[in-house]
């Protein structure tokens, strides 16, 4: 499912038209970026979590070359699915 069916099923599903389906998901979408780009967690209850994790700096390698690469540390965000969600996966 792209972006513009997601939109579709959400219109479909809450009555909404098209237009402010695509405003709700985008500022939704916003939300989320801007709390994680504060260093915030953002706790969906029974679909899941959205946080930021740290990853240290490291060697890796250039694929193209094969000469040694230093990697940066970065913040990168990270999803941990909830129970339902899980469960409705698993069905």
């Amino acid at each position: 499912m792209n972006k513009s069916e997601l939109i579709s099923a959400i219109a479909q599903g809450s009555g909404l038209t098209k237009k402010n389906s695509e405003k709700a998901l985008n500022a939704m979408l916003e939300a989320i970026a801007t709390a994680l780009s504060q260093g915030d967690k953002v706790q969906l209850v029974g679909f899941g979590t959205f946080e930021t994790k740290n990853r240290s700096a490291r060697m890796g390698r250039n694929p193209a070359t094969g000469e040694p690469a230093q990697i940066p540390a970065a913040r990168i965000p990270q999803f941990k699915a909830g129970k339902d969600l899980i469960e409705a996966v698993a069905e």
